[in-house]
């Protein structure tokens, strides 16, 4: 069944499909291509107006396993039989959990810091993006060792005041446990004025997960665009991931069109995959 694009259309054809259950297996979420060792991925915040079932129906239109949720979809103040059970239904339907957030690190707290580890033990998420403080950095990493769970911080452009660039983040993280790295966001981080491709050559091991989007304006946020109809340097990025072996996840984080994401995020993993195509050649 084809599916259907409109805000309308999207519940009705998801309401079919919950007859028929989502735990069909991974039938619909063919493996992308890995060829070039990394792996194109959702962040389940491009589908923040929908809730968990639909969203797993439109990654698996996306024809990719891997994804990364964000609490919209399973909420870390939720009772752990929950945590439970939206990974069973995540798992069920085919997907990979690659990491859950961005999470918040409010708390120098050791039992809150503890209670988000619990949710990503719980969950299924082999690591946290995640917005920390600087004060509670050496505890994050306590967990970090303890649960073996990576954290990889997540720069949120100027607006930020604990961690706006790639590289405030690479300052923190270069003497912590080699778990403990970066969520590179490309839009925030063009935002700063930074050079991308210098930025992710930088990072080099530390890069642990990338959140990648378009932008008309490269300094301006909401002159987002579909991936590839924008100004950020996308084939040059895809290169230096390539040239720098990175392995890990470059998560579509689509922040427009919020009723209506999918036809956007189709062609934007549309034209990523043309530039993997591209590369292998």
């Amino acid at each position: 069944m084809a599916f259907e694009t409109s805000r309308r259309g999207f519940l009705a054809g998801a309401a079919g499909m919950m007859g028929v259950g989502l735990n069909a297996g991974a039938a619909g979420a063919a493996v992308d291509n890995e060829a070039l060792g990394f792996k194109l991925g959702v962040a389940s915040y491009s589908l923040r107006e929908f809730q968990r079932g639909l969203a797993i129906r439109a990654i698996r239109e996306l024809k990719t396993p891997y994804v990364s949720i964000k609490e919209f979809h399973l909420p870390i103040e939720a009772p752990r039989e929950e945590w439970e059970r939206g990974r069973r239904q995540f798992e069920r339907a085919g997907l990979r959990i690659m990491s859950g957030g961005n999470v918040e690190f409010p708390s120098d707290d050791m039992g809150d810091i503890r209670h988000r580890f619990e949710y990503a033990k719980t969950a299924g998420m082999p690591m946290l993006v995640c917005a920390p403080r600087h004060s509670n950095l050496a505890a994050i990493e306590k967990c970090v060792k303890e649960y073996d769970i990576k954290i990889a911080i997540h720069n949120h452009g100027p607006e930020d005041k604990h961690f706006p660039t790639p590289q405030s983040v690479l300052e923190v993280v270069k003497n912590m446990d080699p778990r403990c790295g970066l969520c590179m966001d490309l839009g925030h981080s063009a935002r700063t004025g930074v050079d991308l491709v210098a930025s992710l050559a930088e990072a080099g091991s530390r890069l642990l997960d990338v959140h990648i989007k378009d932008l008309a304006n490269l300094s301006q946020s909401r002159s987002q665009c579909d991936v590839g109809e924008g100004a950020m340097p996308i084939v040059a990025i895809f290169k230096q991931f390539q040239k720098m072996g990175y392995t890990g996840c470059v998560n579509l984080e689509y922040e427009i069109n919020g009723d209506n994401p999918l036809p956007g995020m189709q062609k934007s993993f549309a034209y990523m995959r043309g530039v993997l195509a591209g590369l292998k050649g």
